[in-house]
């Protein structure tokens, strides 16, 4: 395969990366979802014709149960007395134990179908989600449902038709700003009306009367409270009580419907808790606990106990229930408790474990319940084991229900056996043991593939990286003149291997991605084995390149320390301080290059150094914050700052147009001025949503203009655009700046800020290694220059010497005298051929030789090639990356971030928008990194894609890490943090494209040239410096005017001798001093240059400023002088 060009590359790396990225999902989130299952029951009646299910969404089982202070009196008292009084009096309760989810779906399905359901399903949707698995919705006779649109439709659109009805109010009506209790009133005054109307409707009356009905109550009031205004404030506590009141009305409107026939169940639960932050997206206890309150028919009463009562954890010690049993349970443990009391069939997707401590049944009962409980669990295994025994070449069944005794029929035999003889305990024992084991069983079959997927799925990783450092050297440091040798034995052997791995695919029945796996570890590293040659040639040329100025034992130290470097990012995406550690060290890195170097970029260094420690400070801080007005005030001020600095500084390459620089001036004003506008905006919304007094629709459309606006400004820029790099990076930093302050809550925008600075310095810093490093180079070129110079002249001097002595002597007595001009002349022909000797002979250090393959035709580039320091821009490229979202957040952070920004645009839920301004506001600053990052490569003359590809075949060093540590088991939380973990980094080369393409946009126009701005500087430091004598000049002119006429005077008193002489003295001295004030003067203009030429390029003012202070100096001299030739006259 011929060499591809970078477009070819990107190409490559898209398709591998995307198919790639399924491989998680092939191999660790298997649906755990069969169908074909048969579905199990008790053969007992059912102790209720009808189960009422209510979901307090977000309520804590803390909350629920201790002594809040009442919001109304502000007496400290239980908020919820009914479902309190259901605790001690009528029925049993516990604390739910639930995964942490992102939403509700997962809580809601956990509860109503008992399947933790696999993370795939998520990609499915966002708001439908149509629950594609069984659920005790789906095999009660009809369910009628209340609540909100995100949950319901999604149980309704996948049961059987007709089965399920969801009333569900308006989206418009989950604003975060108004009175959240209205979302649970809705709902208690609809199934009032629905009972009422029963009453009324003959039809419904009679559906109503049969047995098998399920109604649900989705209350999502406490949830909106809690995220409005955080679980501990009077608006939440004040949701509770509606609740409560709202669940003892409900009740007595069922009892008094049935006439108390007492064949009504009530379980009363929560889809997860809520942190003190106001969100549901961490793994905080809070979360997970949730309150579980079941009561009426088929449920135990309150069991007394203080010992082995459920309270040891010390969790419940202040809920004042320490002589009431706590039964906890799993959450999907809810949905076979609620299929028991009604009569259904246990869903067939279900994994949870009927609670025999909630049933009030006998003995025997609860052992054929268990056991039935457990069928339906081992009926998945049966199913999943017979699919996976069909495509199997040779099938290892799981040990544990395999063998003779061991087998499915023989455990059931068993239980059947203890249960037909009484032993009923055993049974039950027996049972939770079979259900252990079919959970075992189930997690052996999900996992059978892995070892084969994870091999493959490695190898590709493995071969993409080794193919993307090939690319690149053949690109950038070949110049694209490599060739490839391929031998038929090497292709023949990549090609058998690849056929052998798709036959067993193909035998296995396998799914085509799997063909996708097998075939790019086959084709990279049949790539790179052809390439190996070439690949060895660029090595070679990098290393001896590099060791001009380091040595091979610093090589390898620097190879070690960027491995680390990116195993400590790896690391970094659990511990944010590890951030920390490197910006310290990395404000000690300009160190390294020598007391030269500190000493010229002094203040540069200075400026990286404080920007280090502050950013250090950023990833110590909490990930989640609390809304804080005078950090996001002194965010906006800092920028502020920064725009007014900004606008006042002038390049010298174009100070002598006044019409660009008066038009960029004001349109930097007017983005200065949007920022001061975001801020009053969004002090103006903070302060009315903290009053509880809603978000003001003038401060809404406000905010939303100062948004829109710093996006459209910067185009004016382009009426007078400017091609000065530091001008377009204000430019962008302006742009974004209004969005940071009003999308922030904390101090997010304070690190934008410093952020940016340090971006800044970190371009400066590498433009001056770059010609620190050149100007070493030309250093040793020239003393190994003069060296050879010397020993040419040596051995010439040497030669003549021997020449001379051979000589007869007469002939030396003959031989004529040179003349002196004819001795020049000769020895400065005998410079110029020394200096053609050394030409010739110039010492430029060439590479060993080794063996050098085929190469096409380089062609030309304007580029320079890489080197192998370049990896340090790299990795500093791709560790900003990782600042850019880590500085400020981490995966947990994104989901559980606070809303108190998002509001401040839209009060009312609405998922797509607000993760899209989240997104927005995340991504702000890698548009920074990609704009230094081009206007770097302009700098030291490197291509634009060279450090991007570099940068996209080191990233997935870390791809491959997050890869083996993917969970599939524990949270919510846990497990989406790995699989984004693992999805950021293998769509880093993405996100690296388009940073490239964003960059290429930002640096569009913009000149970095060093000649030109050395002429600018040189030019109008001949400006000053010819202003500077004219106006010494005619200071002196003055002054010798001055003195002349004071000789003048005091000759006219002398006699015409003493005139004379006088004169002459007088003239003499003045002549002297005049000479000695002008060479002062001269030196203060060459210390002035001194100093421009000292510091960084485009500072006028500051130099006008030095030069003026200059001038002032000179004056004092003058005085001085003055007064000393008064003193002598």
């Amino acid at each position: 395969m011929a060499r591809i060009g970078r477009l070819g590359f990107l190409a490559i790396a898209v398709v591998f990366h995307l198919v790639y990225i399924k491989s998680i999902f092939d191999i660790y989130f298997i649906s755990p979802i069969v169908h074909g299952m048969k579905a199990y029951s008790t053969d007992a009646a059912a102790p209720a014709k009808r189960l009422f299910l209510i979901v307090g969404d977000g309520l804590r089982a803390d909350k629920c149960f201790q002594q809040l202070p009442d919001p109304d009196t502000g007496k400290t008292r239980h908020l919820a007395p009914f479902i309190r009084s259901r605790v001690l009096n009528e029925g049993t309760f516990g604390v739910s134990h639930t995964r942490v989810p992102t939403e509700s779906r997962p809580g809601h399905v956990a509860l109503i179908a008992g399947l933790y359901e696999d993370v795939s399903a998520v990609t499915t949707g966002w708001k439908l989600n149509p629950v594609n698995f069984d659920s005790v919705f789906n095999r009660s006779r009809h369910t009628w449902s209340w609540g909100s649109a995100d949950i319901l439709p999604m149980f309704a659109e996948g049961a059987t038709p007709g089965r399920v009805d969801a009333y569900t109010y308006g989206e418009e009506m989950e604003d975060f700003t108004s009175d959240a209790t209205l979302l649970d009133t809705w709902v208690f005054d609809r199934v009032q009306a629905f009972f009422e109307g029963a009453m009324r409707n003959e039809t419904l009356r009679e559906q109503l009367q049969q047995n098998k009905l399920v109604f649900f109550l989705h209350l999502l009031g406490l949830d909106t409270s809690g995220h409005g205004y955080r679980p501990y404030s009077k608006e939440y506590y004040r949701n509770l009580k509606v609740v409560d009141e709202g669940v003892e009305k409900l009740q007595k409107t069922v009892d008094a419907f049935y006439n108390n026939d007492g064949k009504t169940a009530w379980v009363f639960t929560a889809d997860h808790g809520m942190s003190d932050w106001g969100s549901h997206g961490d793994g905080h206890p809070d979360n997970t606990r949730t309150p579980l309150v079941a009561w009426g028919a088929g449920v135990k009463k309150p069991v007394k106990a203080w010992r082995d009562n459920g309270h040891e954890d010390g969790f419940s010690k202040d809920w004042r229930l320490g002589n009431i049993k706590r039964n906890d349970v799993a959450q999907a443990d809810v949905a076979a408790l609620m299929a028991y009391l009604v009569g259904v069939e246990f869903p067939v997707n279900s994994v949870g474990e009927l609670p025999l401590d909630y049933l009030s049944a006998p003995i025997n009962i609860k052992a054929k319940a268990a056991y039935a409980n457990t069928r339906g669990i081992l009926e998945q295994y049966r199913v999943k084991e017979e699919k996976k025994m069909a495509t199997e070449l040779r099938y290892r069944p799981y040990p544990a229900l395999s063998g003779t005794g061991h087998s499915l029929e023989d455990r059931f035999s068993q239980i059947e056996e203890l249960i037909n003889q009484g032993q009923y305990e055993a049974a039950i024992d027996a049972s939770h043991d079979l259900r252990n084991l079919g959970i075992q069983g189930l997690r052996y079959l999900q996992t059978y593939d892995w070892l084969f997927l994870r091999t493959l799925v490695t190898a590709g990783y493995l071969g993409w990286i080794a193919y993307a450092v090939t690319t690149v050297l053949d690109m950038h440091v070949l110049g694209g003149a490599g060739e490839a040798k391929r031998t038929a034995m090497s292709s023949s052997f990549f090609v058998s291997v690849l056929i052998a791995i798709y036959a067993v695919l193909f035998i296995q029945q396998s799914p085509i991605f799997y063909y996708a796996y097998a075939f790019f570890p086959a084709f990279f590293w049949e790539e790179v084995s052809a390439r190996v040659g070439a690949s060895y040639s660029a090595v070679t040329k990098l290393v001896h390149g590099a060791q001009e100025n380091s040595s091979s034992t610093a090589l390898v130290v620097n190879f070690i320390a960027a491995i680390a470097l990116l195993e400590l990012m790896v690391y970094g995406y659990f511990r944010r301080e590890v951030f920390t550690g490197c910006f310290l060290a990395g404000a000690l890195w300009p160190l390294t290059y020598g007391v030269k170097f500190i000493k010229n970029n002094r203040y540069s260094i200075l400026t990286w150094a404080g920007c280090c420690i502050v950013m250090s400070t950023f990833t110590m801080l909490p990930v989640v914050k609390v809304e804080s007005l005078n950090m996001i005030l002194g965010g906006g001020a800092l920028m502020i700052i920064a725009g007014f600095a900004g606008s006042t500084f002038q390049p010298l390459s174009i100070r002598k147009d006044k019409t660009t620089i008066d038009w960029s001036s004001k349109i930097l004003g007017l983005q200065t001025a949007l920022v001061s506008g975001a801020m009053i905006v969004t002090r103006r919304s903070v302060t009315s949503l903290q009053a509880k007094e809603g978000l003001k629709f003038h401060d809404q459309v406000g905010g939303w203009v100062v948004i829109v606006a710093s996006l459209l400004v910067p185009l004016l820029h382009t009426v007078h655009p400017r091609t000065d790099y530091l001008h377009r990076v204000l430019v962008i930093f302006l742009t974004f700046a209004p969005t940071f302050v009003i999308l922030t809550i904390s101090y997010e925008g304070i690190f934008y800020t410093f952020f940016s600075l340090t971006l800044l310095m970190w371009v400066s810093l590498e433009t001056s290694i770059d010609r620190h490093r050149a100007a070493q180079h030309q250093e040793k070129l020239d003393a190994l220059a003069k060296a050879e110079a010397a020993k040419l002249k040596a051995e010439k001097a040497e030669a003549k010497k021997k020449a001379k002595a051979k000589k007869p002597v007469f002939d030396r007595m003959e031989t004529a005298k040179p003349s002196k001009l004819v001795k020049a002349e000769a020895d400065k022909e005998d410079e110029a051929e020394e200096k053609k000797q050394v030409e010739e002979k110039a010492p430029v250090p060439e590479p060993p030789k080794v063996e050098v393959v085929e190469t096409k035709a380089t062609v030309e580039s304007p580029y320079r090639p890489l080197h192998l320091s370049d990896t340090r821009i790299a990795l500093f490229f791709f560790f900003f990356i990782q600042v850019a979202f880590f500085g400020t957040g981490n995966i947990a952070s994104i989901s559980s971030f606070s809303l108190d920004s998002v509001y401040r645009l839209i009060p009312i839920f609405n998922p797509f928008t607000m993760g899209a301004l989240l997104i927005y506001k995340i991504l702000i600053p890698f548009t920074l990194i990609s704009a230094f990052l081009g206007i770097l490569n302009k700098a030291i003359g490197m291509a634009p894609s060279a450090v991007f590809m570099v940068v996209m075949a080191i990233s997935d060093v870390l791809t491959l890490n997050f890869f083996y540590m993917v969970k599939d088991e524990g949270s919510w939380l846990e497990i989406g943090s790995t699989i984004s973990h693992f999805c950021i980094a293998s769509l880093l080369f993405v996100f690296v494209s388009a940073l490239e393409l964003l960059s290429g946009l930002f640096v569009r126009g913009i000149k970095y040239d060093r000649a030109e701005e050395e002429r600018a500087k040189n030019e109008y430091l001949k400006e000053l410096e010819a202003e500077w004598k004219e106006k010494e000049l005619k200071k002196l002119d003055g002054e010798v005017e001055k003195k002349t006429k004071q000789i003048e005077k005091s000759n006219s008193n002398k006699t015409e001798g003493e005139k004379d002489t006088s004169e002459k003295q007088e003239q003499v001295q003045l002549q002297r001093n005049l000479e000695e004030e002008v060479e002062m003067a001269l030196r203060k203009v060459q210390r002035v240059k001194g100093v421009i030429d000292s510091e960084e390029e485009g500072e006028a003012e500051g130099y006008t400023r030095m030069a003026e202070e200059g001038e002032s100096d000179a004056e004092t001299v003058m005085e001085e002088s003055d007064a000393e030739t008064v003193t002598g006259q």
